[in-house]
This record gives C-alpha cells, sequence and structure tokens, in this order.
C-alpha cells in the first residue's frame, strides 16, 4: 500500500507501573478518532526511563507482549513501543513491533545512554532492524540513537524511520533539530514518539512528538499535552523528492564496526 495511516500516541507514563500503563494507553488508543495502519508508543512505554529496578522481569511471553497482541488484533493495526524485555539473563531496552496476525519483530536499543546510568542496567543491542509492512519498510530507532547519523543512514533499506523516546525537557531544542536533520539528510519519513509528564527521578519531558516527511518538512508536532494523532504518509512523497534532489547518489559507502 502507497499510504500509511499512523496514530501517534504522545503518553504520560506512570512510574514503575506497567499495569496501569497498558491500561492507560489502551484507554488513548481506543479514543483514538479514525482507522489506522500502526500505532506507535513511546520508549519504556510500560515503566519509564530506568523504571523497571525493583519490578518482576518481563521476557517476550510476558504481560506486556500479550497485551499488544491484543491490541494489534483489536485495532487490525501494527503496535509498537520499547519495554524492559529480559532474556537470557540479560535486560534489553528493545522496541517491539507487532502486526495485527500476531507477529512480532524487535530491535534492542543499540546506543545506551551512559550519561544517565542506562548502560550500567541493559544490554546494547548490534543487529540493525528493518521491519517490512504493508509494502513500507520501516527503520526502529530508540532515543538516544538519534543523535548517531551513522547508524540511522539511510542505506537505501528504509522508508520511514520510527524512534520512541524519554528525551527530558532540558534537550528538546536537540531532540528538534535532530529529527529534522535526520528526515533531509535520509530523504525518508520520519516520525518521532517522546513522552509528556514528569517521571520518577523528577525529569520532566516535553513531548513534542513529529512527523517529518523526506524533505524535512514538519507535517504533524503534537506539542507539550497529551494526545493523540493520526498521520498519513505517502511513499509517492519519498519518489517525489529523490527526483527533485537526488544526492543521494553521491553518498560515501561505508561500513560500521562492532567495537564492543
Amino acid at each position: 500500500m502507497s499510504k500509511l495511516k499512523t496514530l501517534v500516541v504522545q503518553a504520560q507514563l506512570r512510574w514503575k507501573d506497567p499495569a496501569r500503563n497498558r491500561a492507560h494507553l489502551e484507554s488513548l488508543i481506543a479514543g483514538a478518532a479514525g482507522g489506522f495502519d500502526l500505532a506507535v508508543l513511546p520508549e519504556t512505554f510500560t515503566t519509564g526511563f530506568l523504571g523497571d529496578t525493583d519490578l518482576p522481569a518481563e521476557d517476550m511471553g510476558g504481560p506486556t507482549v500479550e497485551w499488544m497482541k491484543t491490541m494489534a488484533a483489536q485495532h487490525e493495526s501494527a503496535l509498537a513501543g520499547s519495554a524492559v524485555i529480559t532474556e537470557d539473563g540479560h535486560r534489553y531496552n528493545r522496541f517491539i513491533f507487532v502486526e495485527p496476525d500476531g507477529s512480532v519483530q524487535h530491535y534492542d536499543k543499540r546506543h545506551l545512554f551512559a550519561f544517565g546510568g542506562e548502560n550500567k542496567r541493559y544490554t546494547a543491542g548490534h543487529e540493525r532492524v528493518i521491519v517490512n509492512y504493508r509494502g513500507w519498510r520501516i527503520n526502529l530507532q530508540v532515543c538516544y540513537d538519534l543523535r548517531f547519523p551513522v547508524w540511522c543512514r539511510n542505506r537505501n533499506d528504509y522508508d520511514l524511520m520510527l524512534l520512541v523516546a524519554n528525551w527530558p525537557s532540558k534537550r528538546v531544542h536537540h531532540w528538534s533539530l535532530l529529527l529534522e536533520a535526520r528526515a533531509i539528510e535520509n530523504q525518508a519519513w520520519i516520525i518521532g514518539v517522546n513522552r509528556v509528564g514528569e517521571d520518577g527521578n523528577g525529569l520532566q519531558y516535553p513531548g513534542c512528538s513529529v512527523v517529518h516527511d523526506p524533505s524535512g518538512a514538519c507535517t504533524a508536532n503534537l506539542a507539550e499535552t497529551e494526545t493523540t494523532r493520526v498521520v498519513e504518509m505517502d511513499l509517492a512523497r519519498i519518489a517525489q523528492v529523490h527526483s527533485d534532489f537526488p544526492f543521494q547518489a553521491d553518498a560515501d559507502d561505508f561500513q560500521i564496526a562492532d567495537l564492543s
């Protein structure tokens, strides 16, 4: 399908309360007007960022992934967002993408936010993940990944980058500029989904979830309140931008070395 309708869910998250967060997000999704093909939730949507301390570990068969499957089937839409998942004794900040038929793909956040201690709590991922969904190639990224343009680089392998975050108010200027830059340099649709409210560490979050088209133009900005919005994107816009300014043909070849 050429067009993809995406529900952006800019939510206030409850600290260390997975069940309450799932119920709250369920109500936000249910209240969204119109149909959609994909719904996107913020980073660590069940706990808040680093809010899983002392909580029982969840694996891919746990209540969060099962809830996502239920929501995806109920709305006949994919559901995407990150949660803390434990696997083989390691905890991951895992971006989970669930399709309406219950199939699940995931990406483990590569760039852990050492400044905030994330690297001491979770294990970094190493695999770049592109999901193919309804004719769209979707690149999954999480929060701090946004600061690393090589990792985000479009190698002619994606049409849409989804980036979910708990990005604090004190650095919202960076959030806005970097999302626009990623769209311009990669000539792809970019959706950045951030949370609002205050977390258990006293950090404030501004929302400011946005959608940028492949030219960098902002087609949606959810401002600073809890809200949802359905945005429609078109693959034809990518082709048009590439035709108008085909600079990708001059891009440098490169390889990413895993030095961990």
